[in-house]
């Protein structure tokens, strides 16, 4: 029941907010910080009890939901959703820190962020697609009036812009799964990846539906194509992406924090739970378009970012940036080697850097985004990188710490930023050398981009208007001290997380039999 729990707890919160109203806004705001904080401490439980040998689901539950239709309460997690639970779980946090000063409908506010907590939970334990694709179209509504209430001037032609994109690919993934369901009467993603690996799943596909008048017999590329659509929205990947940079950029700053720190990994669990174990074989049959798509997700978003003048701009395109680098290395895993024992150790290694780099680019992104809301509460809202210069005179603590975020996102050794872009492309370049050489040029623009801002924002003159520029306070330097010593420990101890999730990564490679 403890995924249930975890599920649950948020909701609860969420309607206590709305019961509490606007009576005392201090209030509201600790009693989600409550709420936000115990969700994470019962993540820490089921990190104690987890078996980190077993690349099994384990807290299982399962239970009828429509038997009539095959549709089943299915929960569990393996390394892969343990992972994703605590990211969401550190994350929640940090954005409502991140958003303590809004003053506008706050029961509303926070609430709305328990409730996108809870459907991140809900997506990353759920074993049953109708289940699990309940959650993940839920997850747009508090997104949508997040970045449609509290947002920028241009916060409606985002926030509609962001819930029409991911409805269309979410419409486009139901349908595939929907034919599928035709066929084998089943829902459950653990079923239908045993299909897949038997070789039984998409040849019954074919053979029954092709059958129809209007139904070509390359329906299982059709299908794959619509559940991919639904996926690379998400992430998103090039040329899937045009909704982030508006979304990020117009959303409140404690929103952006959620939306990329939690809610963009949904699409990258999405193609390592479904898209992997189910249609690995039409992957593998597009897999160097796929290639293509991922190395262009890599450079052509790091070069936007280096285009762009506002500090939320610039993140989110290096956002898109970061997540090629997981899409490059999935795409990896998916290409035939035969049974090659070396080159299935290279799969092994892009895979743990796959994970790593989720949970590690969750955890930069969402504070480099938490240090841009405190740099606009500071400036009455500016965050252009030519708006200001020379801060580290005035303000060495809050340079100095949001210093090492950047070189987080950067990827210097020593920071957890470093260790997953090292192993995707340690296993990548074995794989496919031609599409981990040229996402290189990424890992080169970014470096620029981030050397940039910090040559921009912290160095150079101290301009006038900034001599009262405020260093952090006690409290800031306390709500950050976490987030940057766990950049530190990840960036020196890897294997902490990797641990928990590798027999998870072998059991998920060796069962694509490629």
């Amino acid at each position: 029941m403890m995924l249930s729990i975890l599920t649950a707890l948020p909701v609860v919160g969420a309607l206590l907010l709305l019961f509490i109203g606007d009576r005392n806004k201090t209030l509201t705001r600790f009693v989600a910080l409550t709420f936000a904080l115990a969700s994470l401490l019962l993540v820490l439980v089921l990190w104690h009890c987890f078996n980190p040998t077993l690349g099994t689901m384990q807290f299982e539950e399962r239970y009828a939901w429509v038997p009539a239709l095959n549709i089943e309460y299915h929960l569990g997690i393996d390394g892969l959703g343990l992972l994703m639970l605590l990211l969401s779980a550190i994350v929640v946090p940090i954005g409502m820190a991140a958003s303590w000063k809004i003053e506008e409908r706050v029961p509303l506010y926070f609430a709305l962020m328990l409730l996108l907590q809870s459907c991140l939970f809900g997506t990353f334990t759920a074993l049953n697609f109708v289940h699990w694709f309940s959650f993940w179209e839920l997850s747009l509504i508090p997104a949508f009036f997040l970045i449609k209430l509290w947002g920028g001037p241009k916060r409606t032609p985002a926030a509609t812009q962001f819930l029409v994109y991911t409805m269309v690919g979410g419409v486009a993934m139901l349908l595939s799964f929907l034919a599928i369901y035709l066929v084998t009467g089943k829902f459950d993603f653990i079923e239908l990846a045993q299909l897949a690996q038997s070789g039984h799943l998409m040849p019954d596909v074919v053979a029954k539906l092709a059958m129809h008048r209007y139904m070509p017999h390359n329906i299982a590329m059709i299908l794959f194509a619509g559940a991919f659509l639904g996926l690379a929205v998400k992430v998103p990947l090039i040329p899937f992406h045009t909704w982030l940079p508006s979304a990020y950029s117009e959303a409140p700053s404690g929103t952006t924090v959620v939306l990329t720190g939690a809610m963009s990994k949904m699409g990258v669990y999405g193609f390592l739970r479904i898209l992997l174990p189910i249609f690995g074989a039409q992957m593998q049959a597009v897999l160097t378009p796929l290639l293509w798509l991922a190395v262009a997700t890599v450079v052509l978003s790091a070069y936007a970012a280096l285009a762009q003048k506002d500090l939320k701009r610039i993140f989110a395109y290096s956002s898109i940036n970061h997540l090629g680098y997981c899409m490059l290395g999935i795409f990896a895993v998916a290409k035939f080697t035969g049974g090659d024992p070396a080159l299935l150790t290279q799969k092994f290694a892009a895979m743990d850097g796959v994970l790593l780099q989720m949970f590690n680019h969750g955890l930069t992104a969402a504070t480099i985004f938490w240090f841009i809301a405190m740099l606009e509460q500071r400036s009455d809202g500016l965050r252009g990188i030519n708006d200001f210069g020379g801060l580290r005179a005035v303000a060495p603590v809050f340079s100095g710490l949001m210093g090492v975020a950047l070189f987080s996102s950067l990827g210097l050794p020593g920071l957890n930023g470093f260790v997953g872009e090292f192993l995707i492309f340690k296993g990548a370049f074995p794989l496919v050398t031609w599409a981990s050489s040229l996402s290189v040029i990424g890992l080169l623009v970014t470096a620029i981009v981030i050397l940039g801002i910090i040559q921009r924002v912290f160095s150079g003159p101290l301009h006038e208007r900034w001599k009262t520029f405020p260093d952090l306070t006690t409290a800031e330097r306390v709500s950050l001290a976490p987030a940057i010593a766990l950049m530190f420990v990840l960036g020196l101890c890897p294997q902490l997380v990797i641990g928990v999730f590798n027999a998870t990564v072998v059991q998920l490679v060796q069962h694509l039999k490629f």
